[in-house]
């Protein structure tokens, strides 16, 4: 799989305070910030999308395959990243919505590709709305909602 470029101008920095607050989380699981650990979440965050690790491993050539999962599944186990599921079977990762804000997905069904999407108040409205009605027709409470779009990406068309 080569990887699409993943890096875009508008990429989020992480700010100082972030980082502290992902070490005491990460501390709180008895785990350290490591080197490697910061160099997967400032590649998360500027990223403006979820990655594999294979593309994750392509724009941080210093962070050794051996070691990319475990530091991914230390930071999954701590909140500070989160698994997207794609159209395929590659696991794609990002920062938690509290690092990264809320936002929904664009899958492409032919190559798996994950873009974020931001929704207008007025999306986030109807949706919150819709999850409100489908919770209430089965007896949920919600905490959160999610929202993927599938479609074909502008590369496979």
């Amino acid at each position: 799989m080569t990887p699409s470029k993943p890096l875009r101008s508008d990429a989020m920095e992480v700010s100082p305070a972030i980082h502290e607050e992902i070490a005491r989380r990460l501390a709180d699981d008895d785990q350290r910030y490591t080197r490697l650990r910061r160099s997967l979440v400032d590649t998360l965050a500027g990223s403006g999308r979820p990655l594999t690790i294979p593309e994750i491993l392509a724009v941080s050539p210093e962070v050794p395959q051996s070691s990319a999962y475990r530091n991914m599944t230390a930071l999954i186990d701590a909140g500070v990243v989160r698994r997207v599921t794609g159209a395929d079977d590659h696991g794609r990762f990002e920062l938690a919505e509290g690092f990264s804000g809320h936002h929904h997905h664009l899958v492409c069904a032919t190559c798996g590709k994950v873009d974020d999407i931001h929704a207008s108040p007025r999306l986030e409205r109807a949706l919150a709305e819709a999850t409100r009605a489908a919770a209430d027709e089965q007896g949920y409470d919600v905490i959160e909602h999610r929202f993927d779009l599938v479609g074909i990406c502008p590369a496979c068309r």
